[in-house]
């Protein structure tokens, strides 16, 4: 798990490694946050290792005349260009006293220079892996719940793991979902049947089943009748967008893989899998593709880039069943 940074002042400068995308976000937001929490008035510049030149490095950490503090968080560290990797390493070895440095490498033998450099320099190192274990995952739901000053039992998350499967942000939406529609301080397993059994259509999970499987009358239905209970439009975009990934994330598996080999690599639970499987009857790689891209402009329509949310999400609906079967 991560440490918790609050309160702490941030290290002149953090890597942070590991594939694990939420977990390597939230370190990375958590340094981010600890800057804020020193100085409210830290100007954040947030940038994109392949779109960084040499000497830009050296324009943002230099001091102020003004005194003032800066972060500087670098993302896709792993595609910085040698001459860039060689600035920051320098940097490493005597970082400004007005700024904090964020760099954030997934792992692998690319751009191994910096993660070798800036850890031979002193930087703090947060390391955030792939949980690859099913105690770890459930550990991790463990400690959604405790963030927030809830608790869940052990076989409350046992059975909320097997009924969302393995994907961290599905799993961290799900638990978000549940702490928002329920008062119990610490959540069982009884709790949780009733939510997935009684409220299934309100967390968008039959929607995006629906709309994935070619029923339109159905998923229309479905998302009137959550939108009209209160869910919030970006959890059902979230659910549509958790569908068409896991329809992806099957479809591009090598086709060797069989049984617990395939689960593995996709990162779900048996049972996910063959419903899945089920549900690519009638995609191809074109119609998949469009429905995403549908996905992504409705989640910029319901945060704001839309006037009328509800008509977004079922335009997205129609356009998702529409892409089955190459529509």
């Amino acid at each position: 798990m991560l440490p918790d940074m609050a309160g702490t002042d941030p290290a002149p400068v953090t890597l942070v490694v590991g594939d694990e995308e939420l977990l390597a976000e939230r370190a990375v937001s958590g340094v981010v946050a600890a800057a804020r929490s020193a100085d409210p008035e830290i100007e954040v510049h947030d940038l994109v290792g392949s779109k960084v030149t040499t000497g830009e490095l050296s324009q943002l950490t230099s001091p102020s005349l003004f005194g003032d503090r800066s972060v500087v968080v670098i993302r896709g560290a792993q595609d910085l260009g040698k001459d860039v990797i060689a600035e920051i390493v320098a940097y490493a070895k005597e970082p400004s006293e007005d700024t904090v440095m964020v760099l954030a490498h997934p792992g692998g033998a690319k751009g191994k220079a910096l993660v070798d450099g800036v850890k031979k320099a002193g930087a703090k190192v947060v390391t955030v892996s792939k949980l690859t274990k099913a105690g770890e995952r459930l550990e991790f739901i463990k400690g959604e719940f405790k963030r927030a000053g809830r608790s869940i039992s052990g076989d409350a998350a046992q059975a909320l793991l097997d009924a969302v499967g393995n994907d961290l942000r599905e799993l961290a939406a799900a638990c978000s979902q549940m702490m928002f529609d329920t008062e119990d301080k610490t959540i069982n397993a009884a709790a949780v049947a009733r939510y997935h059994k009684g409220r299934a259509e309100v967390t968008g999970f039959n929607v995006a089943d629906s709309a994935v499987e070619g029923r339109l009358a159905e998923a229309l239905e479905q998302l009137r009748w959550a939108l009209g209970t209160g869910v919030a439009p970006v959890l059902l975009v979230s659910a549509l967008a958790g569908g068409l990934r896991s329809l992806a994330k099957v479809a591009s598996a090598p086709r060797n893989l069989r049984g617990g080999q395939l689960a593995s690599h996709v990162g779900m639970p048996p049972w996910k899998v063959d419903r899945v499987r089920r549900q690519l009857n009638g995609w191809g790689p074109e119609g998949l593709a469009r429905a995403i891209q549908a996905v992504a402009h409705a989640d910029e329509q319901v945060k704001g880039g839309g006037a009328d949310p509800a008509y977004a999400l079922e335009h997205t609906v129609q356009v998702i069943v529409a892409c089955r079967n190459g529509r």
